[in-house]
This record gives C-alpha cells, sequence and structure tokens, in this order.
C-alpha cells in the first residue's frame, strides 16, 4: 500500500514506518519544514495548509502527530499546545482527505484514552462514555475534528493509545533510567490503574487496523490485563533486578508536574474490547512481558 504518516519521527511513527517499510509498503512522511527528501510531504497542521496532491494515491494515512503530554509542566500555554497540536493537526488533515477525487480508504488517528477520565477501578472498554477533566475534553474535541473525513466516506479509526512500553521515548522510556539507577517506586498509593501497551504490540495492533477494513470507530490500544502502579513498580524492580523503595507522595508529584499530577495519580483500567473481538493477539500481554521486550 501506500500510506501516509504524520509524526513519523516519534516514538510509534518511526517504529510504525520502519515496519511498514519492511513489509514493501510504500510510505509517505508528512513534515512541518520544507520537504527535503521524495518520501517527504510539507504540511503546516496549525496553518490549514497540506500538499494534497501529494498525497493522490495514498490507500490509508496515519495520523500520530501531536506535542508530547508529559514534555512540559501543564501551564495555560502549554494546555493551549496541547490542544491546537491535536485538535488543528486532525482538522487540517480531514478537511483536507476529503477534497480528493480519490480519498484514502483509511484514516487511523492515534488518539488517547485520556477520553475516559479517571475509571477508578472499574475497567471500561469503547462502550464507555467521556470522562472529566483537560484530557478527557481534549480527546472529545480531538475526535470530533475527524468529522469532515467522516463526512466523505473515510473509514475514520480512532486508536485510543495507552500508556507504551518502550525504552527510546515516551513516559516509560523516562522511567527506565531511574529504576536501573533503584531510585524507582510507586506513585502517589499506587493503586491507580495503569492501562500499558508494549512498542511492539502497539506497531502490530496499527498494522491490524489498517487492514481490517472493517473496524472503524474508537479502538482501544491497551495490553488485555491493565497493572496497578504498584504492580508496574514491582515487575520493574523483579525485571531490572533493582530496588524500588523510592515511592513519590502525591503532593511531591503535584508540586513537580501541576495539573498534570492528576493524571499521573488518577486510575484507568481500559480493555481492548474491540481488538480481541476482531482476533487480535498480543505477543506481550502482561506488563512483566511488556517491560521484558522493550529491554
Amino acid at each position: 500500500m501506500r500510506i501516509a504518516v504524520t509524526g513519523s519521527t516519534g516514538l510509534i511513527g518511526s517504529a510504525l514506518t520502519r515496519s511498514l517499510r519492511a513489509e514493501g509498503h510504500e510510505v509517505l512522511r508528512l513534515v512541518r519544514r520544507p520537504a527535503a527528501a521524495a518520501d517527504e510531504v510539507r504540511w503546516d497542521p496549525k496553518g490549514g495548509q497540506v500538499e494534497v496532491t501529494a498525497l493522490a494515491g495514498c490507500e490509508a494515512v496515519v495520523h500520530l502527530a501531536g506535542a508530547g503530554v508529559g514534555e512540559h509542566r501543564w501551564t495555560d500555554s502549554y494546555k493551549r499546545e496541547l490542544r491546537d497540536s491535536r485538535v488543528l493537526g486532525t482538522r487540517t488533515l480531514a478537511r483536507a482527505l476529503a477534497t480528493l477525487d480519490a480519498p484514502p480508504h483509511t484514516l487511523l488517528i492515534g488518539t488517547a484514552i485520556g477520553y475516559y477520565g479517571d475509571t477508578g477501578d472499574r475497567a471500561v472498554d469503547e462502550d464507555a462514555g467521556p470522562g472529566t477533566g483537560f484530557l478527557a475534553e481534549l480527546c472529545q474535541d480531538w475526535e470530533a475534528a475527524a468529522e469532515p473525513a467522516q463526512d466523505a466516506g473515510i473509514r475514520t479509526v480512532f486508536g485510543r493509545t495507552g500508556l507504551v512500553v518502550a525504552r527510546g521515548g515516551g513516559a516509560w522510556g523516562r522511567l527506565f533510567p531511574l529504576f536501573k539507577a533503584g531510585l524507582g517506586g510507586r506513585m502517589g498509593n499506587g493503586r491507580q490503574y495503569w492501562s500499558h501497551i508494549a512498542l511492539h504490540d502497539h506497531v502490530a495492533a496499527l498494522r491490524f487496523l489498517l487492514e481490517k477494513g472493517s473496524l472503524s470507530g474508537p479502538v482501544n490500544l491497551t495490553a488485555p490485563e491493565p497493572a496497578t502502579n504498584r504492580e508496574v513498580t514491582a515487575a520493574m524492580g523483579r525485571v531490572l533486578h533493582r530496588p524500588t523503595v523510592f515511592a513519590v507522595p502525591a503532593p511531591a508529584l503535584r508540586i513537580a508536574l501541576g495539573e498534570f499530577a492528576q493524571d499521573v495519580l488518577g486510575s484507568q483500567r481500559v480493555l481492548p474490547r474491540r481488538l480481541l473481538d476482531a482476533g487480535f493477539r498480543f505477543a506481550f500481554p502482561t506488563v512483566t512481558d511488556a517491560i521484558r521486550a522493550a529491554l
């Protein structure tokens, strides 16, 4: 297939691009700077511009671009950046694809399980409604921004992503050095659920969604066995053979992270029902499996 990808330099986008090319697919990378290679297409997500003609002939578009949620303290200005990079970027892409005489068959958008808000101990799947809070509201607006593509008849899939277990980036990439140094520990009371997914399984699930033409709408990209933060901490210690005694109390997290702390301390017990029902099989279903895979 000929597939366009935004966010191709990020943790997930770069892994997906390598995987697709290894299987012989042609990948076009949407970049925000002037195109410097034959496989690059210029776009301006906030300015609403895309080189639409370059996307002609694409059978699928995978949209993974967006400012990092945990990259900075959540000031008002950074919250605007988080929102604009997702909502405006999605709207720009959806509108551009809708103008094509022969639009792609599939638009796969990587959104987030933040849609569900804090679920506590309650397990939720794709049938659950939206939660409350900044991330939940952002995810709702993010997915709504794809409406032009849906109205144009493009199969639109929202891959609601959990915490990706990887060594090379993302939130987990920052945890590994701390735990390797023996400085890891639970966060808050540790009873909050962290719905995770191994990077290998995440890329495999994206490939599955590209090829499984019957699925549309929300699909949770999380492992089938969510773990609590205490369980994650214990697994990290076991796999890395390090003590995990440096617990971080909730007040310290709130000081360090600001508003983002409520999401670190919040609980999201999210299940991938639609993936499982469609026949997807996880190679690394438990958090211990995912940590070992990352290493």
